[in-house]
């Protein structure tokens, strides 16, 4: 399983023509005059699906034999990755059942269902449900869709980072939030390749920070829950492909409580209009906190997703 290169991020830029449009990348003057920073926010929340999980899912899909079509798919998600696979499911003609935990996100979840996937739900977080879907594949032969472990995935998603190094050459730090980790990943793919010399920085939560944890101590650490609102970020376990890239292409990472997550989906409401998950502002809140070292630098914020439902945005707004 050989990491993706910038050619692979090219034809996969290719492969999503026609049905993923470029996002904005876009300047806030209330983010900007709130934070006191130069900031673009890349809005991968206005996708298809809502989040930036849907270029790897159309582009894997996408290159998928007839045989393999046939058996279908199954994956694990807590919404975005599922959705992103659901949709390309669809578009290529494959039946995609997802594995969520209980009680995941019944919006992402209804998201799932309206692009024609069969949603299970059960276990306690998203690790449990992998393992459930893991089964079903070994037990069905479908093809499973690991959220990670997949170059093709990490390909598409790098393609927002192509956008984002074509039109802003010159930015100096880029926060994004990691989960499984595909989103950075596909920017130290693309940003490496150009020789960019822009920091990337890695957003989790304190609540699910097994990643963290495992990026900055000498071994791999398997956490014992991931209690976070903010669902994009709540893993407890590191993958092998990603972790890899990770561990030595990463420049920082950066953990938030609850509350501060919370209080970057208000920001992000309040400055620049855009509903964003837990997960998706993440990137803002972390540049909000880390902004007495950003002075004078160009930052972009990856808005991941905008998937949040009801009763979190009635919380968050509630806090």
């Amino acid at each position: 399983m050989n990491p993706p290169t910038l050619q692979d991020v090219y034809a996969a830029r290719e492969r999503l023509a026609g049905h993923v449009p470029v996002s904005p990348l876009m300047k806030h003057p209330l983010l900007d005059e709130e934070s006191g920073l130069d900031i673009r926010v890349k809005h991968e929340n206005h996708n298809p699906t809502g989040a930036f999980k849907v270029r790897g899912g159309v582009n894997l899909v996408s290159t998928l034999t007839p045989e393999q079509r046939a058996r279908g798919l199954v994956t694990a998600s807590t919404g975005n990755h599922g959705q992103s696979i659901a949709l390309a499911s669809r578009l290529f003609g494959a039946a995609c059942t997802v594995f969520v935990p209980e009680g995941n996100n019944p919006e992402k979840n209804a998201a799932m269902r309206a692009f024609g996937a069969t949603v299970e739900e059960g276990g306690r977080d998203f690790d449990e449900a992998r393992a459930r879907c893991e089964r079903r594949a070994e037990e069905t032969g479908a093809r499973y869709v690991h959220s990670a472990n997949e170059p093709l995935l990490i390909a598409g998603v790098g393609t927002y980072a192509l956008e984002i190094f074509e039109h802003e050459p010159d930015v100096d730090v880029i926060f994004v939030p990691i989960g499984g980790g595909s989103g950075a990943c596909g920017l130290i793919t693309v940003r490496n390749a150009l020789g960019s010399t822009a920091r990337i920085v890695g957003v989790g939560a304190v609540n699910a920070d097994a990643i963290a944890r495992s990026w900055r101590g000498p071994e791999r650490v398997v956490g014992e829950s991931a209690n976070t609102f903010a669902e994009g970020v709540a893993t407890r376990v590191t993958f092998d492909l990603t972790f890899g890239i990770l561990k030595e292409h990463l420049d920082d990472f950066v953990l938030l409580t609850e509350e501060e997550l919370a209080e970057g989906v208000r920001v992000a409401l309040r400055t620049t209009h855009n509903l964003a998950e837990g997960a998706g502002s993440a990137s803002i809140a972390a540049a909000l906190k880390l902004r007495d070292s950003l002075r004078g630098r160009k930052v972009v914020c990856v808005m991941s997703g905008g998937n949040l439902d009801q009763a979190k945005l009635k919380w968050v707004l509630g806090c």
